[in-house]
């Protein structure tokens, strides 16, 4: 199996681990037709333990290939990489306003919260996918490219780790629209569909690395820009506010330490 992944293009390896990404997505939005509500507790500490992936993964999988690749082309390479970590993170937090803008605007003159709150929910998850989606398609892109530091190993963790994520995320979608009284067949298919957007984005992200090497560097420190914004201003505040507070942070820091020695060691 290992041995006919690796045998594979670059595309097919980007598409597989991309619709890993989306299948976890799509379980964790199954959960509405097993349990009502799931352990909290359980939920956190696995927000906890991505994002600790996703910090790690964002500087050895992508900000440090990315100033390596940049410094190879002759580039600035605290520029380019300082230019794209902040161009990423910028994008996130403009693209939350924007869709918080419409959704206001179309519910200004309804007398509906639980439309709004649903919608909200459904894009946040979605739009917070494509940049997850991006930086797995820049990270097996990078390897073709035969940049110092990317490796299978590193890019397919990385895909895991936001897997990981994406199993309360798919929940985090599906059960709130059970609690608005969607059916659970209409809560699973939007829960699911918030990650489809995933393979499409890693296709798209490991198409332009390719084929326009120049970007590489931005775009590796794009994808790292946006993974962190997405692990601490998402998934740490969310873990937090569970009453054990120690215990998720230990997962944070476990989740970041398993990436380190990953991409250290087989990278």
């Amino acid at each position: 199996m290992i041995e006919f992944y690796l045998s594979t293009s670059v595309y097919t390896q980007v598409l597989i681990a991309t619709f890993m990404t989306f299948s976890v997505t799509a379980l964790g939005a199954a959960i509405v037709f097993v349990f009502k509500r799931v352990n909290g507790t359980l939920l956190d500490a696995m927000l906890g333990l991505s994002a600790g992936v996703m910090i790690a993964a964002s500087f050895w999988s992508l900000l440090e290939p990315a100033i390596s690749d940049a410094e190879k082309l002759g580039m600035n390479e605290w520029l380019v990489s300082s230019l794209g970590f902040l161009t990423g993170a910028i994008f996130l937090i403009l693209s939350d306003k924007f869709f918080d803008k419409i959704l206001e605007k179309r519910n200004s003159h309804r007398n509906n919260k639980s439309i709004k709150r649903s919608l909200m929910l459904i894009f946040s998850i979605t739009l917070h996918n494509i940049p997850e989606g991006l930086a797995v398609g820049v990270a097996f892109g990078s390897i073709a490219l035969k940049v110092p530091g990317a490796s299978i190993a590193s890019a397919f963790m990385l895909a895991v780790g936001i897997a990981i994520q994406n199993f309360p995320e798919g929940c985090a979608v599906s059960l709130p629209l059970r609690r608005e009284n969607y059916t659970r067949k209409k809560a699973f298919i939007y829960g699911a569909l918030s990650g489809i957007v995933e393979p499409i984005a890693g296709l798209i992200g490991c198409i332009l690395v390719i084929y326009v090497q120049n970007i590489l560097p931005f775009f590796l420190s794009f994808a790292a820009g946006a993974m962190i914004y997405v692990a601490v201003s998402e998934l740490i505040p969310e873990s937090e506010k569970n009453k054990h507070k120690n215990l998720m942070s230990l997962f944070i820091i476990l989740g970041f330490t398993i990436m380190m020695v990953l991409d250290v060691a087989l990278g």
